[in-house]
């Protein structure tokens, strides 16, 4: 077991003993926003690759408490922190110049921050020729996640980056584009590249376009350096993890999913898409099950699939026993929706829904990449949940030891998520 994660795992003693409080008078900025002198496009509903960008992390809503605003995105986020930012390179795409950008939701626009000379760009960081349309780089701010979490933070950074690029995969498949996750990126030379502290680093990239037989130089790029954070606060742990589990060993996945949906409900779903906060403990159908189950374990095209175990705890699913179910097969047959509920750190949304899932990978040579594709299978579970008519919540924290003793497993648990209505 990688030492970081086992350093980082909740036990029921660990939460109790825990002295940590969050200083809310100095919470990290959610948004990086580069000078305004930098060139703005405003994404615009009516135009179609405008909207393919804005389904990407894009504002959806904002909820209110007291002194303190969220805006909420098409992705999840641990405690609404979203430490995840979004580069993208487009080259060939009509209404655009061929540029480096950021994402900026808050403005909901691209930032141009280098505009591509001929025959350059950033295709040589990923091991790849020149390519016609648009590849996304994802990085995380650290702080904004381990201000709360503190040396946890670093699986909820790779869990929001997985939601983030299972949202890129919800958007190629409402505008009919093919995708390939690309983990295996020279990420050290890229934080350079992008003038990036040791607060900031990139985690992975996805390529959304034609790859053609040419090569390109490296661009160079004189960009300035942004605070994303306003207030940081190092965590060496989390540095050293990072810089040790960059490097890759590579297994790649091909196929495309084949997702059989109404893709105008599907982008309804994203648009509308919630982490709930309470089941009505009302059962799901055997057939929504199954519905769900061949949603989440269509293939994720990728330069390293790492294999991962979907563990399901069926609490309220007619037509099926109630146990734990894993690849079709009934490890154990009695009502655990109790044990669900005590495992998620004795959260209720673990015992009152429908089906509990753990999810569990056992590749330290790739743990950047296996804890991400738990975040974009976490992600297909929120939207197929959406489009079928109940709901989803993603569950972080749990006693690590605990569940993997339940499941008779030696793996590490990488996220529990509950669905249900």
């Amino acid at each position: 077991m990688l030492p970081y994660h086992a350093q980082t795992m909740h036990s029921y003693f660990s939460v109790r003993n825990s002295s940590h409080f969050m200083d809310w008078e100095h919470q990290p900025n959610q948004f990086k926003i580069y000078p305004e002198e930098l060139q703005r496009i405003k994404l615009e509903p009516q135009n179609p690759h405008h909207q393919f960008l804005s389904l990407i992390g894009g504002i959806t809503a904002q909820k209110s408490y007291p002194g303190v605003t969220y805006a909420l995105r098409t992705n999840p986020s641990a405690g609404a922190l979203y430490p995840t930012e979004v580069y993208i390179q487009i080259r060939s795409v009509e209404g655009f110049e061929d540029a480096i950008y950021h994402l900026c939701p808050y403005e909901s626009a691209l930032v141009l921050l280098y505009a591509l000379k001929q025959d350059e760009g950033i295709e040589c960081y990923l091991h790849s020729q020149k390519i016609n349309g648009f590849i996304f780089l994802f990085s995380a701010l650290y702080y904004r996640s381990s201000w709360k979490y503190r040396d946890r933070a670093f699986r909820y950074c790779l869990h929001d980056t997985g939601h983030m690029l299972g949202t890129v995969e919800a958007s190629c498949f409402v505008y009919k584009k093919k995708y390939r996750i690309c983990y295996d990126i020279d990420k050290k030379a890229l934080n350079k590249l992008f003038h990036f502290g040791t607060e900031e680093f990139f985690l992975s990239s996805v390529i959304v376009g034609s790859e053609i037989d040419e090569t390109c130089d490296a661009a160079l790029m004189q960009v300035p350096y942004v605070d994303g954070t306003g207030v940081f606060e190092a965590n060496n742990l989390i540095e050293k993890t990072y810089l040790s589990t960059c490097e890759l060993s590579l297994e790649k996945q091909i196929i495309m999913p084949s997702f059989r949906l109404d893709d105008t409900r599907f982008k309804h779903a994203i648009w509308k898409r919630r982490s709930i906060r309470e089941f009505s403990q009302k059962s799901l159908s055997k057939e929504e099950f199954e519905q769900v189950m061949d949603f989440i374990n269509e293939p994720i095209p990728s330069d390293c699939d790492v294999k991962i175990d979907i563990y399901a705890i069926i609490n309220r699913v007619e037509g099926m026993w109630q146990g734990v179910y894993k690849e079709g097969v009934y490890l154990q047959s009695s009502n655990f929706a109790r044990k669900a509920g005590y495992l998620c750190l004795e959260q209720a949304l673990g015992a009152q829904s429908g089906v509990t899932f753990f999810l569990v990978g056992n590749d330290d040579k790739n743990y950047q990449a296996m804890v991400q594709k738990a975040g974009i299978i976490g992600h297909r579970l929120y939207l197929i949940s959406e489009y079928l008519g109940f709901g989803c919540s993603g569950i972080g924290a749990y006693y690590d030891e605990e569940v993997a003793e339940f499941l008779a497993s030696d793996g590490m648990v990488l996220y529990a998520l509950a669905i249900g209505r």
